[in-house]
């Protein structure tokens, strides 16, 4: 019986022993699946092909795959979706660093004051126009765009549905882009 046609648990078990063209049996047999499912959430095909990359080498380290809790598939998806979680809270935060890097920079650069009081100006505006809103539009608006929360994660927060989220984040911005452009004008 060759490795390729054992089972999922054999095939580990060989891949524990050393055996790394087990490996190579995993991503023929799972890879395609993995990468469409890091494709889907992270939505770059090369960070999408390092996930998946990532996630089978995964499983030549300490991997805590257990059969007796559900079959290999399972695990490598849950694997795939966790790390590509991971992987968007990480660069979430990089740019995080980064815009407030710039912004210490821009506040600080002499050379184009016009520019910073603007900038503040229209800061001012916009969270002003924010308190005028209902606090149900305004709370979902600060946590999108001050806090980074996508609105799956506000809805968990809130215990909202997300289809009342997406509801009041639209007529939030719709509020603002009234209240906003009557001040322009």
């Amino acid at each position: 019986m060759t490795l390729s046609s054992q089972t999922d648990i054999d095939v580990f078990q060989s891949l524990r022993a050393g055996n790394l063209d087990a490996l190579g049996i995993f991503y023929d047999r799972y890879g395609a699946l993995v990468y469409r499912l890091a494709l889907r959430i992270l939505g770059n095909k090369q960070e999408a092909e390092d996930l998946t990359q990532d996630v089978f080498l995964s499983l030549t380290r300490n991997c805590s795959y257990d059969a007796k809790r559900g079959s290999m598939y399972t695990f490598l998806m849950i694997l795939t979706r966790s790390r590509a979680i991971d992987r968007i809270r990480k660069m979430r935060s990089q740019q995080q660093s980064l815009q407030k890097w710039s912004h210490l920079v821009s506040d600080q650069s002499p050379d184009r004051p016009m520019e910073n009081v603007t900038t503040t100006e229209i800061s001012g505006l916009v969270r002003e126009a924010l308190q005028t809103l209902p606090d149900k539009h305004r709370q979902v608006l600060e946590m999108a765009y001050y806090e980074g929360q996508s609105q799956s994660e506000i809805a968990k927060n809130l215990e909202i549905p997300l289809g009342t989220i997406k509801s009041w984040a639209r007529q939030g911005l719709l509020g603002l882009r009234k209240i906003l452009k009557d001040v322009g004008e």
